[in-house]
């Protein structure tokens, strides 16, 4: 059901109610998964082969014991290729979706996992892992994207499951997910997002705003749209996609341009009279706070934001802005002023359609401390600063 305002036709906060669209039960479904993983409850990764996964990171007794009873083989440890390597002590191929490492039964203990996942861990390990020495399952790929979803480091156990394992679950209260609907998940992500509720909140600079929340079906992930004045009025409203930084936007953290850019998006708006910003639920370019957190640790040993994000086994930017197009297209903003340094931000607004008929700089001067951030920006992202 949908109803008209002056943003456009959004969904009516009332949801569809029962009898769930396929696309959205398959949703649910990854999101069941992505939390009982980080509850430390092992799942089952359906596919040709199903594997049974359990997170290094969040793994328990119980879970440890739950997996060796579900599972045909020892399990294999898998991660993303820089990771793997620097747990392993060797080059390992870096085109490969991800690495099995084999691990005798004294690296199966709760805190040499820890120490594996995560590489601000100073601990060591009671002996060396070992290459798998075959290649990861055939469902490697999902089982990383998954562990990903739960905003867990990317290291997962892996391990056959064995026959019966599926009927077995339901006795343990555990459940399944399919490898095809976690790798379609990126392309999924917005379905079922409607708007939940919708107030004026006056900003300090910007009284005549008013704040639009979204929300998934599937996930209950929220998402903000801020709109001030009436962009409806302009041909090609100002618009700004901005991902939350709690540090910087709330804290004032002068490691990053997070809180500047904000405030300053919203400034412009107002001075302009009219603008939208989108206030996206993708913490840390999409890695979850804690992880954000962690490269932190990672840069003050020496490392730059794009190698701190990748030594914890994440992309450069993991982001999706398919999120944004739908809540633009929703709006009825198709049409619009980018305000961005992000050239992958244009092109990927672009591909879901909308129309960007200019971009406005965003820039804002370094502080002292952000310089190299900012510097690595420009260089190894392409940010325009210049």
């Amino acid at each position: 059901m949908t109803r008209s305002s002056r943003f456009g036709r959004v969904a009516a906060p009332d949801g569809p109610g029962p009898g769930l669209p396929s696309d959205v039960r398959r949703l649910r479904a990854v999101h069941r998964a992505a939390s009982e993983l980080r509850r430390g409850t092992p799942v089952l990764l359906n596919g040709a082969a199903p594997l049974v996964l359990l997170p290094a990171e969040t793994a328990t007794p119980q879970g440890l014991s739950d997996l060796r009873a579900l599972a045909a083989e020892p399990p294999v440890l898998l991660l993303a290729p820089v990771r793997a390597a620097a747990v392993l002590h060797r080059p390992v191929e870096q085109g490969t979706p991800a690495v099995a490492v084999r691990l005798p039964e004294s690296l199966l203990a709760i805190e040499s996992l820890r120490a594996l996942a995560d590489p601000t861990l100073d601990q060591g390990l009671p002996c060396q892992p070992e290459p798998a020495g075959t290649p990861p399952p055939a469902l490697a790929l999902a089982a990383l994207a998954l562990t990903k979803l739960a905003r867990l480091l990317p290291a997962v156990l892996a391990a056959p499951a064995r026959v019966g394992a599926a009927a077995e679950l339901a006795v343990r209260d555990l459940i399944g997910v399919a490898a095809d609907d976690v790798l379609g998940y990126p392309a999924d992500a917005a379905t079922g997002l409607r708007q939940v509720a919708a107030v004026g909140v006056p900003l300090e600079g910007a009284e005549d705003t008013r704040i639009i929340a979204f929300r998934t079906e599937a996930s209950g992930i929220e998402h903000l749209a801020f709109i001030i004045g009436d962009p409806a009025s302009a041909a090609a409203p100002l618009v700004r996609i901005h991902s939350e930084c709690f540090t910087g936007d709330l804290l004032g953290s002068l490691r990053c341009d997070c809180g500047a850019q904000l405030r300053g998006a919203i400034r412009r708006m107002a001075d302009e009279g009219t603008g939208v910003l989108l206030y996206l639920a993708q913490e840390g370019r999409g890695i979850g706070l804690v992880n954000k957190l962690r490269a932190y640790a990672l840069q003050d040993r020496g490392l730059d934001t794009l190698d701190a994000n990748r030594a914890l086994g994440w992309g450069a930017d993991e982001r999706n802005f398919r999120i944004a197009a739908t809540m633009l297209e929703m709006l009825g903003l198709l049409r619009i002023r980018l305000l961005t340094n992000n050239p992958d931000k244009i092109a990927a607004l672009a591909a879901c359609g909308v129309e960007i008929v200019g971009r406005e700089a965003h820039a804002f001067a370094p502080n002292g401390i952000n310089d190299r951030y900012l510097a690595t920006k420009a260089r190894r992202f392409g940010h325009l600063l210049g």
